[in-house]
């Protein structure tokens, strides 16, 4: 069991279907005693969510909580089998402290195999993007995993294990064959992973009862997960 000090992967009401606020969030996370905590909003072009006026705002929210660093993010939204996202002024992406890019089928439409990959390697690609939230869950039904593995690798962009997709009322059928292919090739590849809880509400932090047991059936080794590394994702996120 490794020592859970960030997850930067939540939501708040902001991101129009979660159900605690900013500030409950944070508290909620400084029990945890977390050196990281994150709220990564979703990107406009998802229901509900917020303008993309709301991150260019971000720079209002204090960052220390004690002994707890905030980051304040999105998860933006791939639109496109080319990668593209619902974000892209440069100014806007420069407010956020982390960027996470995402499939959701209510913005993307399931394509080929060739079109998922090129979808998800044109995101990987972005300069932008840090992290790439639940690639495995099913919305991309098929696409080249290995290719993505090792454009992650390349790039320096982190795939997430995501713990909520993994979760059985979510009848994600997909998720667990493909995120153990994932872990797999990325310990075949040496390539760290990060875990997501994608809370959308308090309880969810730091919540990864469902991904925990996959890294453990999967032997996967301790030093490729980063959520017991926040310096390292520090370095890795360029802040």
């Amino acid at each position: 069991m490794i020592d859970i000090k960030l997850d930067v992967h939540t939501h708040s009401i902001v991101s129009g279907h979660a159900f605690s606020t900013l500030n409950e969030m944070i508290e909620e996370a400084q029990k945890h005693e977390l050196t990281l905590f994150g709220v990564t909003e979703h990107g406009p072009a998802l229901p509900g969510a917020c303008h993309a006026i709301y991150f260019r705002n971000l720079h209002v929210v204090p960052r220390k909580y004690g002994t707890m660093r905030l980051l304040l993010g999105a998860e933006l939204n791939i639109i496109d089998y080319e990668g593209n996202l619902d974000i892209t002024d440069e100014q806007t992406l420069g407010c956020m402290d982390h960027v996470i890019a995402g499939l959701h089928s209510l913005c993307y439409t399931d394509g080929t195999h060739q079109q998922n990959t090129s979808a998800l390697l044109g995101a990987i690609e972005n300069p932008h993007i840090d992290i790439i939230s639940h690639p495995c869950d099913g919305t991309a039904s098929s696409f080249d995993l290995e290719a993505v593995v090792l454009a992650a690798k390349r790039t320096g962009t982190l795939l997430e294990l995501n713990s909520s997709s993994l979760n059985p009322q979510r009848h994600k059928t997909l998720a667990r064959p493909m995120f153990t292919q994932m872990l797999h090739l990325c310990r075949q590849h040496d390539v760290p992973i990060i875990l997501g809880s994608d809370a959308h509400h308090t309880s969810g932090i730091c919540n990864y009862q469902y991904a925990l047991p996959l890294l453990e059936e999967t032997h996967f080794p301790d030093e490729l997960i980063i959520n017991d590394k926040p310096q390292l994702f520090l370095q890795i996120i360029g802040k």
